[in-house]
């Protein structure tokens, strides 16, 4: 079994971005997106007009600084290589808990229809929050462009 990393929250977190599980290369780097070929920080550093960078710490350091909180939806899975495809005997994290102790966040980004998908299937939509499907950051999604992406993504904007 394959486990998931804590989530990056702060007291002030108003939204949260859910991924599905991290890949191989975050696992071994213990860093969420932690693929060079991922987008999600260059999404990111680019919708808050940031110059862009590998350190990890300012990464978070960005969360905190816009109020956003990152997680995954399993805790726990079955799974060879990185593929959401390839998830097997998923257990998801404790988002009940989670949501008690950060009731500011009330919106929710699905960083793709698979983790939409997850998220549907083992916790279920709470009608007090509000939920959005946005682009994946994997370089591999390659049905939009950077631009496309970041453009998508800017709603979470609406929401710090």
């Amino acid at each position: 079994m394959k486990a998931a990393f804590p989530p990056i929250v702060h007291a002030d977190s108003k939204i949260l971005i859910l991924g599905s599980m991290p890949g191989e290369k975050s696992l071994e780097l213990q860093q969420y997106y932690g693929h060079p070929g991922n987008q999600f920080w260059k999404i990111l550093f680019t919708l808050f007009e940031q110059p862009f960078t590998t350190d990890y710490e300012t990464r978070k350091q960005l969360l905190k600084n816009h109020h956003i909180a990152l997680w995954d939806v399993l805790s726990h899975c079955e799974r060879v290589g990185s593929s959401d495809s390839n998830i097997k005997n998923e257990i998801p994290n404790d988002f009940d808990s989670f949501y008690r102790q950060y009731p500011q966040i009330k919106h929710v980004f699905f960083d793709s229809k698979n983790v939409a998908r997850f998220y549907k299937k083992h916790v279920g939509l709470n009608p007090s929050l509000n939920y959005y499907e946005i682009p994946s950051p994997s370089g591999l999604y390659a049905s939009k462009s950077f631009t496309e992406k970041v453009r998508e993504w800017a709603i979470i904007l609406d929401y710090i």
